[in-house]
């Protein structure tokens, strides 16, 4: 795995003797993402015996194993083998077209954020809805999908109490970034929306719908449409490989 920068900025660390941590820098940016997001298929293709989890972040990749299997010093070693290894080229992005329905009762912060940031509606929609925003990763609660490339001009600090119920497939934003809410739970991000996308259903096949490196392209669709999609049990939104 080619790097951009030299191959003395990663650190790894010993997790007990269940797992690696591999952190690429003290920064949360696409790059650093792009090189945990990039190792993570590189172990999973690698097949390493004794490797039984994969959990990337914003700026690190723990790799969790069986010492009974493998031993760290031998993992160790394969790793920093793939991270020395050269680029093939860019492999394929999933790239997710996610509908909303913005403002209303799904989004009941969105007139306060058009306020605060003296916009009117459709403006602040148009602005998040105008991004390719990146997965940077899952985590707080199963298949809660954190997003990089929040327009600057709707960066806005999380509230100062969280509310105990956000409805899954809340679509918000906290600080410089937005989300979308996999389950009900609380949150002390600002809400804009929702959508229909179920992106935890543990009867799936797979049930985490969005991985980190994945892309997401919102669009704003009515109460309606919102609701007839939620009635279809199996409805999944479109998506393409992006190469």
């Amino acid at each position: 795995m080619n790097t951009e920068e030299p191959e003395s900025s990663v650190r790894i660390a010993p997790i007990a003797d269940h797992a690696l941590y591999i952190d690429f820098g003290e920064v949360i940016d696409a790059v650093v993402n792009q090189r945990v997001t990039a190792l993570a298929k590189h172990v999973a293709a690698a097949c390493i015996d004794g490797v039984t989890g994969l959990i990337p972040t914003y700026r690190a990749l723990t790799v969790a194993y069986d010492c009974r299997r493998i031993r760290q010093a031998r993992l160790r070693g394969r790793i920093e083998e793939l991270l020395a290894e050269p680029d093939v080229g860019a492999d394929p992005v999933r790239s997710w077209q996610v509908p909303v329905a913005y403002g209303g009762d799904h989004g009941i912060d969105l007139h306060w954020l058009c306020d605060l940031h003296h916009l009117d509606p459709q403006d602040l929609i148009r602005l998040h809805s105008a991004v390719t925003y990146r997965v940077y990763m899952i985590g707080f609660m199963p298949g809660f999908a954190y997003l990089g490339g929040l327009d600057e001009r709707l960066h806005t600090s999380r509230r100062e109490s969280a509310r105990l119920n956000v409805p899954a497939g809340s679509v918000s934003i906290g600080g410089m970034q937005t989300a979308v809410a996999s389950v009900e739970a609380p949150s002390g991000w600002h809400l804009i929306g929702r959508t229909p996308a179920r992106s935890f259903e543990p009867s799936r096949e797979q049930p985490f719908l969005f991985g980190a490196g994945d892309e997401i392209r919102f669009f704003a669709i009515g109460v309606d449409e919102f609701d007839d999609l939620c009635a279809q049990p199996d409805y999944l939104p479109h998506w393409t490989w992006r190469t």
